[in-house]
């Protein structure tokens, strides 16, 4: 029987699986003031402050510069590397007018209708590329 096992080399593995992030700990240290941020939008008077300036409203929250540049560029992907959690980011992609659908087929890289044609046949393929390190 083994000793207890390193719980961050554990989920640090799932690093090198194409298109996944576990939501850890530490994600969840790095982007507390972001979800905070993101969160904020629930509410329609900061919605309607978004709206009115985005980088005046960002400039209110202790993000990082990084941070605030993948909000303004609504790279939801590079977000989540950076501590966002996807269903608080949902409220920045509802804020524009976008549906959960149309968010995520943006991060997959697909056209909405492919991407809603692959989830309505089931998702992606388990076959194929399945660690990034394999990549040739």
């Amino acid at each position: 029987m083994s000793g207890p096992r390193d719980i961050h080399a554990y989920l640090a593995e799932f690093d090198d699986i194409p298109g996944t992030r576990v939501f850890t700990a530490r994600r969840a240290r790095e982007g507390y003031h972001l979800n905070q941020f993101a969160m904020s939008l629930m509410k329609p008077e900061n919605r309607e402050r978004w709206k009115a300036g985005e980088r005046a409203y960002l400039d209110e929250w202790p993000i990082t510069e990084e941070q605030k540049v993948a909000i303004l560029a609504r790279d939801y992907n590079r977000l989540l590397d950076l501590g966002g959690n996807i269903y608080f980011l949902a409220k920045l992609f509802s804020t524009d007018g976008k549906s959960f659908l149309q968010a995520v087929s943006t991060m997959s890289g697909m056209s909405l209708e492919d991407y809603s044609a692959m989830m309505i046949a089931g998702g992606r393929s388990p076959e194929g590329l399945r660690s990034i390190k394999d990549r040739s």
